[in-house]
């Protein structure tokens, strides 16, 4: 954040002490000395009020909002001794993290144990087979990404209405037979838990210091929504403009998200692309840019749903809409290929490593990506999906408008020692232009595919009647032609650009 650099001046003194509801009966020898030791105490109210007197340092309580105001006590208090109070493992959704981002070094930390590790003890499940999530100042729609049968969650609450939303996700989400747990003062004299099912979930309000646990229970008709992309068309509510199931399960494993890393999805549609990057780690992050209002708001609704509300959503035409925003480290552009400036504009701001990913179902756009991919290289294929549909009283295969996908990494230094930087990927290009035989001929020493371009049939066995097609090709195209964007969006059997 800006103005929050840490300071170059000496490293204050601070040590952070994780306190539990049991108060000063439950703290360690160490963890008691710093606090009597103390010249200042921060903490929340609460925590202050757990201190007997003999704690006799000044007594200071957390302003809101507390991040920007962390400089400013630090400083006033310069040459103290300084001990800030934090609930349980101050590292776990803590103070610690915040003030370690801060100082020029990490503080001392006396942890004590969390409330995730109380709840674990007085249910008997192990820590590690649990998912964590915090719904503190956040939306509580996150616990749906984290929803599958069987699965056990531990939910830190915002507050005594916390479980009751909890319950109401749960019920709406297609979980309503999931069990839970509500856990209160854990540790302390006042402790108490709770429990029954999400769908019959109806006790008031209770102690706002608490832990919701839930053993997740699909109902019999919940839709299934896996745990890697390729989701099921109709978790998303949409006008046909969606990247379909198996291409949006291809286009993600071209854009290969990682953790942290920040997704550009220009041309949203339905924000599939967008809502699965997501949903693959909750610390990645996106921004998608649609320019058709409705659309935006539905955007915003499947990430909702989905369990993914921190998705950024920007009502604007590209490629003058995404002027303003952070640098992307994977771009997909899902529509508006044809735009003046719309390939420039993503290209320059991805930064070397950064990858792109284009699809496309229309003949101008596909001859665009051909004449890019001559030019930066990368992987150019075309996706084509068959279903299985009745026939009178048989089966036949109802065919897919194929999309053309270019995924392209782009050169610089952190590929420099695996690629050898732009030359030789603009070499390999030009080679599979000319027929040599690059990787392709290697596939064919090795007994694969011995000709680039010639297609090698995929099947999903776990999804009968739908084999998927994936053919390279380096062929080339009259770039510039304006797309034609009913093309897709008219044909009932388009697998579909997002515009």
């Amino acid at each position: 954040m800006p103005g929050l650099t840490p300071s170059p001046t000496a490293q204050p003194d601070v040590t952070v002490v994780g306190i539990g509801a049991d108060g000063w009966s439950g703290l360690a020898g160490p963890s008691r000395r710093v606090l009597r030791e103390a010249d200042v105490l921060l903490g929340g109210a609460r925590q202050l009020a757990l201190l007997p007197a003999e704690c006799a340092g000044e007594r200071v309580t957390w302003p809101s909002p507390l991040r920007p105001a962390i400089p400013g006590l630090l400083a006033a208090h310069a040459g103290r001794r300084i001990v800030v109070l934090a609930s349980g493992d101050p590292f776990h959704y803590g103070i610690a993290r915040t003030l370690t981002e801060l100082l020029p070094a990490p503080p001392r930390v006396l942890p004590h144990p969390s409330s995730v590790s109380y709840a674990c003890a007085r249910l008997g499940w192990a820590l590690e087979e649990c998912e964590v999530v915090s719904v503190v100042g956040r939306p509580v729609a996150r616990i749906a990404a984290a929803l599958h049968h069987g699965r056990r969650l531990l939910v830190l609450g915002a507050g005594a209405d916390t479980p009751a939303e909890v319950a109401g996700l749960l019920r709406d989400r297609g979980f309503g037979a999931s069990r839970m747990w509500v856990l209160e003062q854990l540790g302390g004299e006042r402790e108490h838990i709770r429990e029954g099912t999400a769908l019959s979930w109806s006790q008031p309000p209770g102690d706002p210091l608490s832990i919701v646990a839930v053993a997740c229970l699909r109902d019999p008709d919940g839709l299934r929504l896996g745990a890697v992309p390729g989701l099921p068309d109709a978790a998303y509510e949409h006008d046909g403009q969606l990247t379909k199931r198996y291409v949006r399960a291809a286009t993600l494993a071209a854009l290969a998200p990682a953790p942290g890393e920040l997704l550009w999805d220009v041309g949203g549609g339905a924000g599939s692309v967008a809502v699965e990057w997501l949903r693959t780690h909750p610390a990645c992050r996106a921004v998608t840019v649609e320019r058709d209002a409705e659309r935006a708001s539905r955007i915003a609704r499947n990430a909702e749903r989905l369990g993914v509300p921190q998705l950024r959503v920007v009502t604007g035409t590209a490629p003058g809409a995404l002027a303003d925003l952070p640098t992307p480290d994977a771009v997909f552009i899902g529509g508006g290929l044809t735009a003046p400036g719309m390939l420039d504009a993503c290209w320059e701001a991805l930064p070397p490593g950064g990858r792109l990913v284009a699809n496309t179902v229309t003949l101008e756009s596909e001859a665009l990506l051909a004449d890019w991919y001559r030019r930066h290289g990368g992987e150019l294929v075309r996706l084509a999906v068959a279903h299985g549909t009745p026939v009178g009283h048989f089966t036949g295969w109802r065919q897919a408008m194929p999309v053309t996908q270019w995924a392209v990494c782009k050169p610089g230094a952190p590929l420099a020692a695996a690629s050898g930087g732009a030359a030789s990927r603009d070499g390999e290009a030009a080679g599979r232009d000319a027929g040599g035989a690059g990787d392709a001929g290697n596939a064919a020493d090795a007994g694969g595919p011995g000709t680039a371009g010639s297609p090698v049939p995929v099947t999903d066995a776990g999804a009968a009647g739908s084999p998927v097609t994936v053919t390279g090709t380096g062929a080339a195209g009259n770039p510039g032609a304006d797309e034609n964007p009913g093309t897709a969006r008219n044909s009932g059997n388009a697998v579909g650009d997002e515009q």
